[in-house]
């Protein structure tokens, strides 16, 4: 059996080759990169429908939740300037706001709802323990890739009054880089027209204040639960390796990952980063699911990986 991964790849040295199973036990991409073929019979299966009956991240569907969803993309492209993510990076990088294991944070999720999601409104424990029970299932032995899951959406705390409660909009959603054009890939992108940043000439072209192949590391992303739970795992010395910190950083930066845009300002490691990214976003975004997962069954586990590749308390 081959994994398919599901997403578009649009550099020609990430095209998935189709491998018979065969001949072959890993899934093969090209440019001499590979990863394990560990999907078991009982693997995941991706389901065609959302929680709501409609297609996954469909934003044009007609509810009363899909308006919503609009509304927050149109706060968040005006408000995600460069200064304000800069401001935000050098309040939350400083990691004063608390101290607490990785599993503490894990509850502290079920009091945030995602209203950016069209695709799921239970609280956020649920979808990371969905995505990293569906991982664990098709890729058993790499469990840093079940902890990434796990933990990969726990920036979401900034949503919570000791956090600074802020607004969804600086929070959730889509990410995208700041200090550059806005793509048209970016979801709703009609809104970014109020975004204060298009007066800035600077920011006006495609690599804007970058240069080619700078690398995503010296890129700015809108601010957000991504960055700001790669900022606590990378300051607090994880020993997750340099794709799983990856994944937590650019999970949310569909208009690359889905529909390769931005890709001139990525390097060489970013480009086989992205490749884990690829398969990782199948059990971000299929495993949103109404079936709640037994969480005191499946905590010993996590909490077991916690302890191998994180202290037992993080500053946050």
């Amino acid at each position: 059996m081959t994994i398919l991964i599901e997403q578009p790849i649009f550099d020609s040295q990430f095209d998935v080759k189709n491998v018979d199973s065969n001949e072959t036990n890993e899934l093969v991409l090209d440019g001499g990169f590979s990863m394990p073929k560990e999907v078991s019979q009982n693997g995941f299966a991706t389901p065609e429908v959302n929680s709501f009956g409609h297609s996954f991240r469909d934003y044009d569907a007609e509810s009363e939740r899909q308006k919503g969803v609009e509304e927050f993309y149109k706060l968040q492209h005006i408000n995600q300037t460069y200064d304000f993510v800069k401001k935000m990076r050098e309040h939350y990088g400083k990691l004063d706001k608390a101290e607490m294991g990785i599993w503490e944070c894990c509850e502290l999720l079920n009091e945030v709802v995602d209203e950016s999601d069209p695709d799921l409104d239970e609280p956020q424990i649920q979808h990371l323990l969905q995505s990293a029970e569906a991982i664990r299932k098709d890729y058993p032995n790499e469990d840093w890739l079940h902890l990434t899951a796990l933990i990969h959406d726990l920036g979401k705390i900034l949503l919570l009054p000791q956090f600074g409660e802020l607004s969804q909009w600086a929070v959730v959603g889509d990410t995208f880089p700041v200090g550059c054009a806005f793509d048209e890939a970016n979801i709703h992108h009609k809104y970014f027209k109020e975004n204060p940043d298009i007066k800035n000439p600077a920011y006006g072209t495609k690599d804007g204040i970058y240069t080619k192949e700078c690398g995503l590391n010296n890129v700015m992303m809108s601010w957000g639960h991504d960055d700001y739970m790669y900022l606590v795992a990378k300051e607090n010395g994880t020993t997750l390796p340099s794709a799983g910190l990856f994944i937590i950083r650019y999970h949310s930066f569909y208009p690359l990952h889905r529909e390769g845009a931005y890709t001139h300002l990525m390097n060489d490691e970013d480009r086989e980063n992205l490749k884990w990214l690829h398969v990782f976003n199948k059990y971000d975004l299929y495993s949103k699911s109404k079936v709640l997962v037994d969480v005191e069954k499946v905590k010993p586990y996590y909490q077991s990986l916690i302890a191998k590749y994180f202290p037992a308390k993080l500053r946050w």
